[in-house]
């Protein structure tokens, strides 16, 4: 009779136990990446580029029953002019959980006077907060990989490169830190493009799929906890 007893009371408290557990309801996450052919991901994979890689590291960190849905508005050739008519093309809806922002470095391979850098890029990250529900903590920026050490580089200018783009990053740097936004250094991405060619894609100037890994790493725990809040 005990024996009986306390099956009853076992098999009473997992009913119990199964009865107060919640459903787990389905999130949907919506992140939007603007840049130019760093974002686009030029010369890898559809889904090799940090973007994609990002969304689906995130996915692996939450429910199997949640989803995300990415926009990216970037195309190879960019400047922080053409991406501002880009967006203004695209009109994308302010509802996004998680917004990137990567530009520049054609404002730089162009020649653009740098006051339109100036000029465009506070504009653009306003964009991007009132995208990402107005909210500033929403928002990534990250700083132009310094494409200098890549096949392409060495015949385009070298280390002059490097010394141009430091202004950009400085900029950009010095913005984030003022206006208390998120940032990632992804500067270095493939400085070593030269002794380390793995991290080229075929074209010998954009990141490969690896590189982009590489940047993922770092922008994955930053972006993990902002779709947490």
């Amino acid at each position: 009779m005990k024996k009986i007893i306390i099956l009853l009371l076992v098999f009473g408290l997992l009913n119990c136990s199964s009865d107060d557990t919640e459903p787990v309801i389905p999130k949907n996450f919506k992140v939007l990446s603007l840049g130019d052919s760093y974002t686009f991901g030029q010369a890898v994979c559809d889904t090799c580029g940090y973007p994609e890689q990002l969304v689906d590291s995130l996915s692996k960190r939450f429910n199997a029953v949640d989803t995300f849905e990415l926009q990216v508005i970037a195309q190879t050739g960019w400047n922080t002019k053409d991406l501002l008519n880009g967006i203004e093309n695209e009109d994308p809806q302010g509802n996004f959980d998680l917004v990137t922002l990567l530009i520049g470095v054609n404002n730089q391979f162009q020649n653009r006077p740098f006051t339109w850098f100036e000029e465009d890029f506070p504009t653009l990250v306003d964009t991007a907060t009132q995208l990402a529900k107005g909210k500033k903590e929403n928002v990534i920026i990250l700083t132009i990989p310094d494409y200098a050490n890549t096949g392409f580089g060495q015949a385009f200018g070298g280390a002059e490169i490097t010394e141009e783009l430091l202004v950009y990053n400085a900029y950009i740097e010095s913005f984030c830190n003022q206006n208390d936004y998120n940032y990632i250094d992804a500067e270095n991405l493939i400085y070593d493009g030269l002794i380390n060619p793995e991290l080229l894609a075929p074209d010998n100037l954009h990141p490969s799929a690896l590189a982009y890994s590489n940047l993922v790493v770092q922008l994955l725990p930053l972006a993990y906890e902002i779709l947490l809040e």
